[in-house]
C-alpha cells in the first residue's frame, strides 16, 4: 500500500516539484505531455516553478521557432505540447474531441453537416491565422439557423487547429487566431498504429503522474478504450493500493522518494496538471477545496499539498504584487518559506524589477 504522504511526494517528484530539475523548457514539455495553456501566460509559471533556470525568453523562442505549439488536446481543453507530441497525439485525441464538442454544441448546430463544415473551415484557416468567431461569421450564411460563435467553437475540434503567437509570449495580450496543424509546422499528422501511441501515452503518463489509477488516467486525458491500453501493458507494469484501496498502475523504473522527505513551497499556475491530471486529487489538495482547481485559481503548495491560493497585481513602476491567502493556518516556518517563494516569483513577474508578497489572512499557528 501507498500512503497518501507517498503519493504525494511521488506525484511531486515527477511532476518536477520535489526539485528544481536541470532540463530545458523542451525537455519539460515533453516530460509532462504538455502543460496546462487555457491561460496563456501559466505556462511560464509552472515551468519557472519546475525547472531550475527558466527563462520566458527560452519558451518564446520555441513557441515562435515552432517547436512547441498551443492546441487541444487532453480533455478538449487548451495545452502548451512539442510539436512532435501535436502530431502524434491528435488523431487518437480527434473521436473524444468530436464526442466532447458535441455535447456541448450538438443542439445548437441545426442542420449544420459536420464534414462540410469541416471542408469549408479548414481552407480559411489554412489560408491566415483567424479568430474562431471570424470564420463562424464568414460562414454564417450557409447555416443561419447557427450563430457564429458555435459553428467557431465546432471548428476548434473538428479542425487539427494550433493558436499563433504572439498569443502565448511572455506578458504580452494578443488575439486568440488559429491556423491549421499543417500550415503552421509543414507536416502532416502522423496517422500510424493507434495501439503505439496509446501504449507510450499510458507509459508517459505513469512516469510523469503515477502512480495512478485507471480512473486517474482517463481524467487527465478524457480518452475512452484505455482498458484494453492498460490491460496489454500489464505485464510491464507493478502495481500498488492506495488508502482508499484503488488500484494504482506504474513503471517500475520511475522515482517513489521518502515519504518523509521535505517538500518545498511551490505556486502552481491556473489549472495545473499536478491537481487536474487525477479523478483522485486527495494526494495533493484535500477534497474541501477541490473546487477550486477548476475555477482557475492558483494555487501554493506548502508540505506537498494544496494550503493557500494566489493573485497577481501590477505597479507603476513595473513591479508585480502577489497575495496568498491560507486555506489553513501557516507555521511561522511555513509563512518564511511562502514568503521567500512568492517574493522570488514577483520578481520573476515583474522581469527582476523588486515584487512584494502579502500574506493575507490565515494567521501562523503554534
Amino acid at each position: 500500500m501507498l500512503s497518501r504522504r507517498a503519493l504525494d511526494r511521488a506525484t511531486l517528484a515527477r511532476q518536477l516539484l520535489l526539485h528544481r530539475d536541470e532540463r530545458d523548457a523542451s525537455g519539460a514539455v515533453d516530460h509532462l505531455v504538455g502543460l496546462q495553456a487555457q491561460e496563456p501566460q501559466e505556462p511560464h509559471v509552472g515551468l519557472w516553478s519546475r525547472l531550475a533556470r527558466s527563462s520566458p525568453a527560452e519558451l518564446d523562442g520555441l513557441l515562435e521557432g515552432r517547436q512547441v505549439v498551443r492546441t487541444q488536446l487532453m480533455r478538449r481543453t487548451l495545452h502548451l505540447v512539442t510539436a512532435d507530441d501535436c502530431l502524434r497525439l491528435r488523431p487518437v485525441h480527434q473521436p473524444m474531441l468530436l464526442a466532447r464538442m458535441l455535447g456541448v454544441l450538438g443542439r445548437r448546430l441545426p442542420g449544420v453537416d459536420l464534414d462540410e463544415l469541416t471542408a469549408a473551415g479548414e481552407p480559411l484557416f489554412a489560408a491566415e491565422p483567424r479568430l474562431l468567431p471570424e470564420v463562424g461569421r464568414l460562414l454564417a450564411g450557409r447555416w443561419p439557423d447557427a450563430l457564429p460563435r458555435d459553428l467557431g467553437d465546432a471548428l476548434s475540434s473538428l479542425v487539427p487547429l494550433v493558436q499563433t503567437p504572439p498569443r502565448g509570449l511572455w506578458r504580452q495580450q494578443a488575439p486568440a487566431r488559429n491556423t491549421t496543424v499543417r500550415a503552421w509546422l509543414g507536416r502532416d499528422l502522423l496517422v500510424g498504429p493507434p495501439d503505439d501511441v496509446l501504449d507510450a501515452l499510458v507509459l508517459r503518463y505513469l512516469r510523469a503522474y503515477g502512480p495512478a489509477a485507471s480512473a486517474d488516467l482517463r481524467a487527465w486525458c478524457g480518452l475512452s478504450g484505455l482498458p484494453a491500453v492498460v490491460a496489454r501493458l500489464r505485464p510491464q507494469l507493478r502495481s500498488w493500493r492506495d488508502e482508499r484501496g484503488r488500484e494504482l498502475l506504474d513503471v517500475p523504473d520511475a522515482p517513489l522518494p521518502d515519504p518523509g522527505e521535505p517538500a518545498p513551497v511551490r505556486f502552481l499556475p491556473a489549472f495545473d496538471n499536478a491537481v487536474l491530471g487525477y479523478d483522485d486529487r486527495s494526494r495533493v489538495i484535500a477534497d474541501e477545496h477541490r473546487g477550486l482547481s477548476v475555477t482557475g485559481a492558483r494555487l501554493v503548495l506548502v508540505d506537498g499539498s494544496v494550503s493557500a491560493t494566489w493573485t497577481t497585481g501590477g505597479r507603476d513602476d513595473g513591479g508585480v504584487d502577489v497575495t496568498v491567502r491560507p486555506l489553513r493556518p501557516l507555521t511561522p516556518a511555513e509563512r518564511d518559506d511562502v514568503e521567500a517563494e512568492g517574493t522570488a516569483l514577483a520578481a520573476f513577474l515583474g522581469d527582476g524589477a523588486p515584487g512584494r508578497l502579502t500574506v493575507v489572512g490565515g494567521p501562523a499557528s503554534g
